[in-house]
């Protein structure tokens, strides 16, 4: 019998959405969340202006790496090649299952390169989860 693996999502929000923004879809995020079965959301705060902005590059660059001894594997979801080092680090060391990018066109390539085989592109993913 084999064991199910404990794998963590940890994911841009922002570059998630203007990626598929970009591909003229919307995601549903029930239907994603069910796809990647759990997320956890970052908090975010309002500017004065009432605009959202995550910044969660750090945020999710560390939280990655505190969370390293609990989970097998780590499904990574940017285009952002902020996130390379990261990405390069977790597949050296045998813990990036994926690295999930909205758009192929506007994927980094050094994210690409640190990737190398373990990247997908979720162009392919609009019937399965966009709104209907």
């Amino acid at each position: 019998m084999k064991n199910k693996e404990n794998n963590f999502a940890f994911i841009d929000g922002q570059n998630l959405d203007l990626g598929i923004q970009n591909m003229g879809w919307k995601l549903d995020y029930v239907r994603f969340r069910k796809y990647l079965t759990e997320l956890v959301f970052k908090p975010t705060i309002p500017d004065s202006d009432g605009n959202v902005k995550g910044n969660i590059d750090a945020d999710l660059v560390l939280q990655a790496m505190l969370d390293f001894s609990n989970y097998d594997k780590a499904i990574i979801v940017t285009s952002d090649g902020d996130f390379y080092s990261l990405v390069k680090h977790l597949y050296k060391n045998n813990k990036l299952c994926f690295v999930m990018s909205p758009y192929i066109q506007t994927c980094s390539t050094l994210l690409k390169k640190e990737a190398k085989e373990k990247i997908v592109f979720m162009d392919n993913l609009r019937k399965k989860l966009g709104y209907k």
